[in-house]
């Protein structure tokens, strides 16, 4: 039960490291990808997701020398893995209310935005701008605290690297897509890590 509890971690961990660098290749292309929906009438996740696949082969080949280093070996941190699985999914439940399936797959940086996109800074998002993001977060260190295994925790800070630069890109796009409504936003509501305040949250008005 427990090798195959360490095999799902080390595959968990190694697709989810690999969605920074998706959103790489998105980001910064974000008008070449619309132009080229545009003119060729295919959506461009046609060729993003085949490479993105590829991205998890790579980087399972890559590291699959090192998927049995243990950092510790303890039962009880997987009641830490525990807490941290049930956060993820409590921000992956939330994350979805307010927003649309299309919002949530990224269409609107690949297709365009749609004539009804809304900047959405109610619910989870009142209180951190990236919550998808923070969810993948929890879901890795879940893996990562629970099995003890190096390479989990490896992807884990190369994920956090690579989001960290992944979001300063996806705020310069919706800052161009939305304008001062989201500056403000951005100024009100920190990225990742929820802000807790006293009393109310982020309030556009």
């Amino acid at each position: 039960m427990l090798h195959w509890l360490q095999l799902i971690a080390w595959l968990a961990c190694v697709i989810y490291s690999t969605i920074p660098a998706f959103w790489l290749m998105i980001l910064p292309f974000a008008e070449r990808w619309r132009a080229r929906h545009t003119s060729h009438q295919r959506s461009p996740y046609l060729l993003l997701l085949p490479l993105w696949i590829a991205m998890w082969i790579a980087v399972a080949l890559l590291t699959r020398p090192l998927r049995n280093i243990h950092l510790y070996q303890a039962d009880w941190a997987w009641i830490a893995a525990a807490l941290l699985f049930i956060a993820g999914l409590y921000i992956y439940r939330q994350s979805a209310k307010s927003f649309s399936a299309r919002q949530l797959g990224g269409m609107p940086e690949v297709h365009g935005p749609s004539h009804d996109q809304l900047l959405v800074t109610d619910g989870i998002r009142a209180r951190v701008r990236h919550p998808i993001y923070l969810a993948h977060l929890c879901e890795m260190l879940a893996w990562s605290a629970g099995t003890g295994l190096a390479i989990c925790w490896a992807l884990t800070a190369f994920a956090m690297i690579t989001g960290a630069v992944m979001i300063r890109m996806e705020d310069a796009e919706l800052e161009n897509r939305f304008g001062d409504p989201y500056r403000a936003y951005r100024r009100s509501v920190p990225a990742v890590l929820p802000k807790i305040p006293r009393s109310a949250s982020y309030n556009p008005q």
